[in-house]
């Protein structure tokens, strides 16, 4: 099962992405039972968990929404639909995001820069897909760390 390996700077991230690698036993992915929250404690805070709820329109629902992302996403977005959140050029970059992620099956890293409340903000963030079949990505687990924590 040959696929590129990302490229990750962050620690949290480096471990939660060798964390799903691992999680996948030999198959395309993993599945959201296969994850324990407990093996995942050291980055719970800045994890979203997303529902790919259809496969032609690609909407999302936000399951689980990290207790460190709140200050950084406007507040909590769980139970959300991410189509519903506020139109922002980021929420059209992450859709774009999460909608290659779901299509192709591949995890993608990404790192952005931008200005939150007028200041100046980073992250680094991880999108991996799961799938309860083997075969349809289903749900999504994104590790998401700001700054330089």
């Amino acid at each position: 099962m040959a696929r590129m390996m990302l490229t990750i700077a962050n620690p949290k991230l480096q471990a939660l992405y060798a964390y799903w690698l691992d999680k996948r036993a030999g198959r395309r992915f993993p599945a959201r039972a296969d994850l324990d929250p407990i093996e995942m404690r050291y980055v719970l805070g800045d994890l979203m968990l997303v529902d790919v709820l259809d496969d032609k329109s690609m909407r999302f629902h936000i399951r689980l929404h990290g207790c460190n992302l709140f200050q950084h996403h406007g507040g909590e977005l769980t139970g959300k639909m991410l189509h519903e959140l506020p139109a922002t050029e980021r929420r059209e970059l992450v859709t774009q995001t999460f909608t290659q992620v779901a299509t192709t099956g591949e995890p993608i890293r990404a790192y952005r820069e931008f200005v939150l409340d007028d200041r100046w903000a980073q992250y680094e963030a991880v999108v991996l897909p799961l799938s309860s079949d083997g075969l349809r990505v289903n749900m999504l687990l994104v590790g998401q760390i700001y700054g330089n924590r």
